[in-house]
């Protein structure tokens, strides 16, 4: 079975053909779908990247056309997973802006007398570069490979979170940290697995991944974080969808706590819930509540 070639909807001859019929109206579809199911609100420049991407889940399924494939997810729950799977991005690296890093490490020394363990929730994992460079620095910043620490790393992607929990990636992913950095915390595989390296189980040790929608009603993580890094999240959110989820997560923060949000993340219209310390890094607004 498959799709047969077709032009798109409304192109010029010569334009290229493709595998399956997709019309302006499914592509409207699918963003309506991923609003509803993830709170995402896709760009209305995302048509081509949305066909790459659902075309495949329509090859593995044997199904002919878009229409059919809107039929197959009512008719089948366990697909909208993969659905939403397909269609969010996963750009990360190890101590991406590296800036966030240094402040963390800060705060954590300040707070290091504390009896009790640091806590902090990395809310979009990926696949596991960000909370493995959390648990990096909380080793460096306390000086222990068991630090009294607890971070929740988690996404709303199930397949990105496979590959973070295994902590196994291609050795060019670690070309730009520093070599004392690369000895510390990562293994390099050997024969099958040359060309790969894994983090050491000391590191995986201080993760707990989970797969965590961000409209769900209940997250299941308690109050009293001292860390949330939720960074490049609210960009995919509208504006009210945004500061629901931001007020829940303030929620959740130490009154000093510290918000991580990405390099082009603003919450000018948020300023009851937080404020600005340092660049795209927030602290409660309210901190005596």
């Amino acid at each position: 079975m498959g799709g047969v070639l077709s032009r798109p909807s409304g192109s010029a001859p010569g334009q290229e053909l493709r595998e399956f019929q997709y019309t302006p109206g499914d592509f409207e579809r699918v963003r309506r779908l991923l609003y509803q199911q993830a709170g995402i609100n896709l760009s209305a420049t995302k048509d081509q990247m949305v066909y790459s991407r659902l075309a495949r889940r329509l090859r593995s399924l044997r199904l002919r056309s878009f229409a059919d494939y809107f039929s197959y997810l009512e008719q089948h729950e366990e697909e909208w997973q993969q659905f939403i799977n397909a269609l969010t991005t996963n750009l990360t690296a190890f101590f991406r802006e590296n800036h966030h890093f240094e402040m963390l490490a800060a705060h954590v020394r300040k707070h290091a007398h504390e009896r009790r363990p640091l806590r902090i929730w990395c809310s979009a994992s990926s696949t596991g570069e960000e909370p493995y460079s959390l648990a990096m620095t909380m080793i460096e910043a306390l000086g222990s490979f068991a630090p009294a620490v607890e971070i929740i790393a988690s996404d709303i992607d199930t397949g990105v979170l496979t590959i973070a929990r295994t902590g196994i990636y291609p050795e060019d992913r670690i070309e730009q940290l520093e070599p004392a950095r690369k000895k510390s915390f990562f293994l390099r595989g050997k024969g099958a697995q040359r060309g790969k390296v894994r983090v050491r189980p000391e590191l995986q040790a201080l993760i707990e991944f989970r797969q965590i929608n961000l409209l769900d009603s209940n997250w299941g993580i308690e109050p009293g974080l001292d860390v949330i890094f939720c960074r490049n999240v609210m960009i995919y959110f509208d504006k009210a969808t945004q500061n629901k989820i931001l007020e829940r997560m303030v929620h959740l923060l130490r009154p000093d706590g510290l918000f991580f949000a990405g390099h082009s993340e603003s919450f000018v219209q948020a300023t009851h819930l937080v404020k600005l310390i340092e660049r795209t890094v927030y602290r409660p607004a309210l901190r005596g509540r």
